[in-house]
């Protein structure tokens, strides 16, 4: 048993070398899980406000006329619409997450044991990717959602503010 030998030197180098391509490959998809915690903080706590608003509207129910009760009414029925769009961007963002975990486990079990995943890994970012930007665009909504219900508009009211 000659441990010395260069066949079994060059062959831990190059799976060294491949455990380091991979950790650098692996560096992107960290800092995309960083983004998407922010964007998982940020959804709950619009959820969070969404709650408290609608706990405060319930309250209000219960000492209001018949008139301010319809608009109570109006405004939980939007609140609620508001709350299922954050719970399931949250949800796509959760998603998104567990997916480019799997990526970055799919790039090292493959380097591991010697193994082509890459289209395998390929089809998660893909996935990934999809989860994320479902979660932006009903985070999008729900903002629009957000806006519209509180009255308020997003027209400029002076066309030359745009040329200036």
């Amino acid at each position: 048993m000659n441990l010395g030998g260069t066949g079994l030197v060059s062959g831990v180098e190059s799976h060294v070398t491949d455990i380091t391509h991979v950790i650098q490959l692996a560096v992107a998809p960290v800092f995309l899980l960083t983004a998407v915690a922010t964007l998982i903080s940020s959804l709950n706590l619009r959820l969070g406000r969404i709650v408290d608003r609608r706990r405060a509207v319930d309250d209000s129910l219960l000492e209001s006329s018949a008139e301010t009760r319809t608009v109570a009414c109006n405004e939980l029925y939007s609140l609620s619409r508001r709350v299922r769009l954050i719970y399931f961007a949250i949800f796509a963002a959760v998603l998104g997450a567990l997916l480019v975990c799997c990526v970055v486990a799919g790039a090292f079990i493959g380097a591991l044991i010697a193994v082509d995943l890459s289209r395998l890994v390929a089809v998660l970012f893909v996935l990934a990717m999809l989860a994320i930007i479902a979660s932006l665009s009903m985070f999008l909504r729900e903002v629009f959602l957000a806006v519209a219900s509180g009255g308020h508009s997003v027209t400029l009211k002076n066309s030359q503010a745009v040329r200036q």
